[in-house]
This record gives C-alpha cells, sequence and structure tokens, in this order.
C-alpha cells in the first residue's frame, strides 16, 4: 500500500495534479507515519503554494532533506532567520553545509535579504565551485557587481569538474584493461545473480527515477541521498520506490567496474530486494544515489541505451553457451572467451566514445555560458557597448530568443537609444510574448519616445498574461504618468510594490512620481526604500541628487550623485547632473572637466555641450564656447537658451548687432516666462556699456 500512494503521488505532482498529491499524500502520512513519507508531504504542499503547511509539519525535523525544504517554506514565509538556522549543520555552525550547492545558493540569498553582502558573495562563489553550471549564482554575483570573468567561472578548467561531477570519472573504465580473465565466465557475467529474466523484471520500472537530479538544486523529486565524490560535495534525490535500483546503477557503469565487484554489486542487490517486506518498503529511505550516477539531461537515455545492449549481450551470451555445449568443453571455453573479449572490446571503445562526446557537449554547454556570463557581467558594470558586442557573438538560434534580446534591449536603454531598445523589445514580444522579465523598462522606454498607444498596448497584453507580476503595474504606471495622471500612476506603482516588496525599480518609479508631485520628502523615503533593497540601483541615487539640487542642498547633491557615478561610470546623464552640481558649488575646473567626459560618452547629449559652453563663458573663454554653440545650433535649431547664450556673448564682445539679432530669435522660439524675463533684461542694457552695468 505505501509503494502503490508513493508512486501515485509523485505522478500526480509529476502531472501538476497538486490538489490529488496533496490528498494522497496525507493519507500516506498517516497510515505510514515516516520522516520520509513527511518529506514528500512538504513537497506536495509547497507544489501547491501551501509554504504555510509545509513549514508546520517539518519544524522540529532534523533529517538533512526535512531542513532543506523546512528552509524553503521558510524562504517563502520572509522567515530568513529560520531558514538559516535550518540550512546550517545542526550541531557545528563551522562545518560544511549539506545539500550542495543549491544550499550554498539559499544561503546567499538570504544573507543578500538581509544586508550582509559579503557572506552572500561567499556562498554564491562556494555555489559556483561546487557546481559551474549554476548560473543563478553567477546571476546575483553580477548584480552585486562582484563577479570573476566569465572565463574564470566558466573556463576549460570547469569542464573536468563538470565532468565528474555528472557522470564519474571516464578515466574509470580503463580498469577493463586490468581484468583478471581467469575468471570462470559464469562469474565475470555474473549470470547467477544478473539473468536476463531478472533485468526484464525491472524493464517496466521508471529508470527516470534515478535520473532526476537537478544539480543538488531546490527541485527535487524525493528523499535526499547525500553523496560526495572527489571534486565537490551535494545531495540528490531519488524517486521513492519499493523497487530496487541498484542494478541499474551498475549497468550504467557496468564498463568501468571489474567484473568480480559487479558481480558483488549484483548479490548484493538481489539479496537486499529478497528481504523482508518492511525492508522493501523502506527501500526508498535507505538507498543511496552516487554522485557518479547520471545527472545530466541525456542521462535517461544514456541508462535505456546502455540498458538494451547488457541485455543483447546476456542474450548473445545465453546463445552462445547453450551451443557450445554441444562441443569440447576445450573448444567451448576458448570461443566463449573470444565472445567475451569482442563484448567487452565493443563496449570500451562505445564508452571511450560516449565519453569524448559528453566530453564536447560540456565543453560547448561551458563555451557558451562564458559568452553569456561576459555579457551579462559587462551589462551590470553599465558596459553597455561591450555586453552589446559580447552578445553579437552567439548564434542565431541563441540570439533571437527572449531573454537574449531582452538584455540587448536593456544595453540599449542604457545608452539613451530608445529607438533601437523599442525595437530590441518588439522582437521580444514576437518571439516570446509571455515574457514579463525586463518589460518593466521597455514600458520606461516607450514613455520615454511618448508612444503612447504602444504603451497602452504593452500594459494590456501584460495584464493578459499576468496581472500579479510587478512588471506589469510597472508598465501600468508608466501608461498613466505618460498621461499626466500621477495620482494612478503612483497607486500601480505602489501596487507593484505590494507584489514584491524586493522590486527595486518599482520604488525608484514610485519616487519619481512624488517628485513629479513635488513631495520630495515621500520621494526621498520611497529611493531609500529601493536602495536598501539594491544598494547598486543608481537610478535612485540619481533621484536622490536631483531632489537636493532643486532644493539647492548642494553638497548632499553632490554626494549622491558621485554615488550614482561610482555604479554607472558611463551615463552622459549623470555626469552633466553632477556637473551642473560642481558649477553650483563654483567649482567652474572640475563641472568643466565632468562636461566633456559626458560629451566623449554621449556626443549626441546636447545638454554637456551647452553647460561646457556656459562654463567656457565664465573662465572667459568666449571664443570656445562660441564654437560649441554654433555646433549646437546645428545640431538643435529650436533652443532658444543656444542663441540667448550667444547673444550674451556677443554683447561681451560688443557686437551689438549679432547680440540683438540672437536674443530677439530666442524669443521667437516662445521660451519660458522666466528665460523671457532674463532676454528682455539683456536687450534692454544692450546699449549700455558693460561697466555702468557692473555698476547697477
Amino acid at each position: 500500500m505505501e509503494a502503490l500512494l508513493v508512486n501515485y503521488v509523485e505522478k500526480s505532482l509529476e502531472q501538476y495534479m497538486r490538489r490529488n498529491a496533496v490528498f494522497l499524500c496525507e493519507r500516506l502520512y498517516a497510515e505510514f507515519p515516516s520522516e520520509v513519507n513527511l518529506q514528500l508531504l512538504a513537497r506536495c504542499y509547497l507544489n501547491n503554494n501551501q509554504p504555510h503547511s509545509a513549514y508546520y509539519v517539518l519544524k522540529g525535523m532534523e533529517m538533512a532533506q526535512s531542513r532543506y525544504l523546512f528552509a524553503i517554506a521558510c524562504l517563502e514565509m520572509d522567515l530568513f532567520c529560520e531558514a538559516e538556522a535550518a540550512l546550517l549543520p545542526v550541531k557545528d555552525l563551522c562545518a560544511e553545509v549539506p545539500n550542495g550547492a543549491a544550499v550554498q545558493y539559499l544561503l546567499g540569498i538570504i544573507y543578500r535579504d538581509t544586508d550582509r553582502k559579503n557572506k552572500s558573495i561567499e556562498h554564491f562563489r562556494k555555489t559556483l565551485s561546487i557546481d559551474p553550471l549554476f548560473w543563478a549564482a553567477y546571476e546575483q554575483l553580477c548584480m552585486l557587481g562582484e563577479a570573476e570573468e566569465a572565463a574564470v567561472c566558466f573556463g576549460d578548467a570547469t569542464v573536468p569538474c563538470v565532468q565528474e561531477h555528472y557522470l564519474g570519472n571516464a578515466s574509470s573504465c580503463l580498469l577493463i584493461a586490468d581484468t583478471d580473465h581467469s575468471s570462470d565466465s559464469s562469474q565475470r557475467f555474473g549470470l547467477e545473480y544478473l539473468s536476463r529474466s531478472h533485468l526484464k523484471q525491472r524493464e517496466g520500472n521508471n529508470i527516470r527515477d534515478i535520473c532526476e537530479n537537478n544539480h543538488g538544486g531546490p527541485i527535487l523529486t524525493g528523499a535526499v541521498r547525500q553523496s560526495k565524490n572527489s571534486c565537490c560535495s551535494t545531495s540528490f534525490s531519488s524517486t521513492p520506490s519499493p523497487v530496487p535500483t541498484q542494478i541499474r546503477g551498475s549497468l550504467f557503469f557496468d564498463s568501468g567496474l571489474r567484473r568480480s565487484a559487479r558481480l558483488a554489486a549484483g548479490q548484493r542487490s538481489l539479496n537486499t530486494s529478497q528481504g523482508s517486506e518492511n525492508k522493501a518498503k523502506s527501500l526508498h529511505a535507505s538507498t543511496k544515489l552516487s554522485s557518479e550516477t547520471c545527472s545530466s539531461t541525456f542521462c535517461q537515455g544514456k541508462l535505456m541505451e546502455t540498458y538494451e545492449v547488457a541485455v543483447s549481450e546476456l542474450e548473445t551470451y545465453e546463445v552462445a553457451v547453450s551451443e557450445f555445449g554441444a562441443t569440447s568443453s576445450s573448444s567451448s571455453t576458448t570461443d566463449v572467451k573470444s565472445i567475451q573479449h569482442e563484448i567487452e572490446n565493443t563496449k570500451l571503445s562505445s564508452f571511450i566514445s560516449d565519453s569524448a562526446t559528453i566530453k564536447s557537449g560540456i565543453s560547448d554547454t561551458m563555451k557558451l555560458l562564458r559568452t553569456l556570463g561576459e555579457g551579462y557581467r559587462h551589462l551590470c558594470m553599465f558596459r553597455c557597448k561591450e555586453a552589446l558586442n559580447v552578445y553579437q557573438k552567439l548564434s542565431s538560434k541563441q540570439y533571437n530568443t527572449g531573454w537574449i534580446l531582452s538584455q540587448v534591449g536593456k544595453a540599449y536603454f542604457e545608452l539613451v537609444d530608445y529607438l533601437n531598445a523599442d525595437y530590441a523589445f518588439s522582437l521580444v514580444r514576437q518571439i516570446s510574448p509571455y515574457n514579463l522579465e525586463e518589460m518593466d523598462v521597455y514600458s520606461t522606454v516607450l514613455y520615454h519616445l511618448k508612444q503612447d498607444m504602444k504603451l497602452k498596448y504593452l500594459a494590456q497584453e501584460m495584464i493578459l498574461v499576468d496581472r500579479y507580476a510587478p512588471q506589469t503595474w510597472c508598465a501600468i504606471g508608466n501608461c498613466y504618468s505618460l498621461q499626466k495622471d500621477h495620482e494612478s500612476a503612483l497607486k500601480s506603482f505602489q501596487r507593484a510594490v505590494q507584489l514584491n516588496s524586493r522590486f527595486a525599480y518599482a520604488h525608484t518609479l514610485s519616487g519619481h512620481e512624488y517628485v513629479i508631485m513635488e513631495d520630495y520628502g515621500k520621494g526621498v523615503e520611497c529611493y531609500q526604500t529601493s536602495l536598501h533593497v539594491d544598494a547598486r540601483h543608481y537610478n535612485s541615487w540619481y533621484g536622490l541628487g536631483m531632489i537636493y539640487l532643486r532644493q539647492e542642498k548642494f553638497e548632499f547633491a553632490e554626494h549622491h550623485f558621485r554615488q550614482a557615478y561610482q555604479i554607472n561610470p558611463l551615463s552622459s546623464v549623470i555626469m552633466y547632473y553632477l556637473g551642473t552640481t560642481l558649477e553650483a558649488l563654483k567649482r567652474s575646473e572640475e563641472a568643466l572637466e565632468m562636461m566633456e567626459k559626458a560629451i566623449v560618452i554621449d556626443n549626441k547629449n546636447p545638454l554637456p555641450k551647452y553647460s561646457k559652453a556656459k562654463l567656457l563663458v565664465t573662465l572667459g573663454k568666449l571664443n570656445e564656447a562660441l564654437e560649441i554653440l554654433e555646433e549646437l545650433k546645428e545640431c538643435t535649431p529650436r533652443e532658444s537658451c543656444i542663441y540667448a547664450l550667444m547673444g550674451a556673448i556677443y554683447k561681451r564682445n560688443k557686437k551689438y548687432d549679432k547680440a540683438m539679432l540672437h536674443f530677439g530669435i530666442a524669443l521667437d522660439l516662445k521660451p519660458s516666462i522666466v528665460d523671457v524675463a532674463k532676454i528682455e533684461a539683456a536687450i534692454e542694457k544692450l546699449i549700455i556699456p558693460d561697466e555702468m552695468e557692473e555698476s547697477l
């Protein structure tokens, strides 16, 4: 009964029949109350979005897998202290944490969310050292600004570790060369304990049960089976089953074991399967799956292939034995040995060939991760042009995917190239319309482009995909903000915060809306909350700097702009406002240097050029200022401030006709009321000598 219920619970989970899994597993645990069955019940609760139920049934359990599942439930409930205590060893807090890379990653998340950055970085790096394919850990390091080069984390040196981690040491196959061929043929093939009927009896069993490991990850399919290899320590899970899996495990690595060792393994496995009924029922709690067993996506196929080969060999051998039985014993022995040699040589060649193919596949995977990792690292460091160059190296199959194109769109957004960003994100919508990642950024792109209808359509599509995603409500908020409905926009951004309090961009957008509404106090609170979630969210540092600049608290403004500049040293916008703050602090030389950097970064941005011209006027370099303004006049002919500044320069050069001409053009371009007053005052004083003007 226990085995039947376990099988049906696993089947229900596999088919996403979560409610059925919960019901059956509750019956299972009521009838057979063991901690292993309790773990299965907790998995059902977690899959059914009932972390509170999993939390209460697992509280106080001490098995490694129970603590792991308990920690998952705690994280779902934001109980970081209890999650940390569950993941750390019970007795010695300094000892190595069980369960491998997944636990190290979860500890990194806990330390990140509890403002312990250094420990978080340490555990994310440890995750990658255990499992180089654990991309999520590298992603977190990139977001923290602490990632090593992708060539280090995903380099060729990691290939042997990955190979050994998932497939075992391929060199073990060479042990066949040293096999003692003097052993009796029946012993070498283990026919006394591994008959064809014995194999066929297991043919109906789900071989995938021992292949559903997930890099030691959080998605587990049964009780944890702790295991270690020479490269790293991790834990695996297998589907609880009353059928022994040791035989199948030995078949996969048949060619890598001495025949005598395989015989012993087969005998132990058969004896175990013929044990008492209680032992059979609890076998799923005691079976250990070595990390040398397969755990990759192609593992299931390899097992089936090896299984079929083994069956075929046994059939061939039995036929051979029956045929040679009619001949002399010496001739039979010689022929049997010849067949055995041929089989072993074939299997050795096949294993070596498969190992080479597997190694090649691992190398290709690591090469792909190197490219993706380097591009993502550049983007997180806001080296957007370098990121775009790296992504261009990808194959078209990889490049034309939602995730890559989203990163490309974000890179163009950071470069203030909104048209190319719009194009990249529009491709994302075509390729994967269900994808909401970075769609909040896309909504901001459309906001800057004043694409009202397109932004409305995007928001409606995102509502249809997932109305409970924070990205959806950010898009809705941007839509309202573009329509000048700032109250509704603010409510939308706050709704995004309610759905995910750690969504830093929603806090930042809320701060922007408060600034527009001139509620600077609440704007400061929103920006500070955003920085508490993500200290590298430079938009919030920039937002705080803008508030203090408007309040003429220039020292505070400089501090916050410099923080933003340290995080994103390639933003011409941040450089411009930092330079503006330095100008207000009467530090003209520093301000001029910052404006020149901004111009180098983005030659198309007119604001740093105009500010540079003003600073040159302040420093008395009028001719250089005129050259810059003449260039600006060609690029942006409708800006009244350019003509007003040129008029002031001509006035100081005593070229009153040109000064009057440019002042008149500035007025014709309909400047703001404040600028109109300044220009009219300048015209009135145009005929007054500078000495008299200064005396006034």
